[in-house]
């Protein structure tokens, strides 16, 4: 059997200088002991902890913020992957529906997932461009889903329904019949929906630019007083524009309702936003308290 190794022995009594090795009655031999060694090894990890020389698991860390991540909190991992995939699909087969409708089966009908597809993909980027360049303010509000509340949803549900029923029932084409729109509009052609895409696309550009280069100072939530490391942005597109954001939505917004034939809504829709910005416009003064731009 190998003898124990010294570090791991101690002796009962002292260490005496002398060599005898005499094992009499009164003078007998030591007596051996455990010892736990007290050699610690650099190689476990510094949360490892020793009880009765047995080694605890490690304590796991926690970040704070890991709640932030958890389902139905504001950054949920769940709740952003889901929007994110709801989105992807609906714009993949509403581009696919209307392509499909506006080669294989002419029809005006083709607006109604165009304005689907162009929906999607607005949501989308509004969080696609605060998670790459704000991304603190990635949360799922900013989707823009639900946080501009239920008026927002239900003027694009009457949007939907204003272009259905009047590409759709018989007699009820009431642009064209009027001499509103030219006839062959009908089929999907015409300046007035190339006139409405050019209004959508520079709409859309300008505002996702205009997020990109704000930064972290741009954010959805209006802001009451200047937060510390804020900057106000007089580059890029600032520099042209006071509120970027606000007149890619005003001309986004309205060229949908072009593009769709909608003239209704499109009288709803300017009216609305109109009163909408100016309102947003002045609750942001006075302008040395207030300098973050609202989405």
């Amino acid at each position: 059997m190998a003898e124990p190794s010294s570090s791991s022995f101690s002796t009962s009594t002292s260490t005496s200088t002398s060599t005898s090795t005499s094992t009499s009655p009164l003078n007998p031999p030591p007596t051996l002991r455990w010892a736990p060694s007290t050699t610690h090894n650099h190689n476990h990890d510094s949360s490892t902890a020793h009880t009765n020389g047995r080694a605890s698991p490690p304590t796991p860390t926690t970040d704070p913020s890991h709640h932030l991540l958890l389902p139905h909190a504001p950054k949920s991992l769940s709740g952003i992957s889901l929007r994110a995939h709801l989105l992807g699909l609906t714009l993949g087969l509403s581009t696919s529906l209307t392509l499909a409708l506006l080669t294989t089966y002419p029809t005006p009908l083709w607006r109604a997932p165009f304005f689907l597809a162009a929906l999607s993909l607005f949501h989308f980027l509004e969080y696609y461009s605060t998670a790459r360049y704000n991304t603190p303010s990635a949360t799922t509000a900013a989707f823009l889903l639900t946080s501009n509340g239920s008026a927002y949803n239900v003027a694009h549900s009457l949007a939907l329904v204003e272009c259905v029923v009047g590409w759709s029932l018989p007699g009820s084409w009431w642009f064209a019949n009027k001499g509103v729109v030219p006839e062959r509009w009908r089929g999907g052609g015409g300046w007035v929906v190339g006139l409405g895409l050019a209004m959508l696309v520079v709409g859309q550009v300008t505002r996702t630019v205009a997020m990109a280069q704000a930064g972290s100072n741009f954010n959805h939530t209006v802001q009451m007083r200047k937060r510390q490391g804020h900057e106000l942005v007089q580059n890029g597109v600032y520099a042209w524009l006071r509120h970027p954001s606000y007149f890619g939505f005003w001309w986004w917004g309205l060229g949908t309702q072009v593009v769709m034939g909608n003239g209704i809504c499109l009288v709803g829709y300017t009216v609305v936003l109109w009163k909408f910005f100016r309102d947003r416009i002045e609750s942001e003064l006075p302008p040395h308290e207030i300098t973050v731009e609202r989405g």
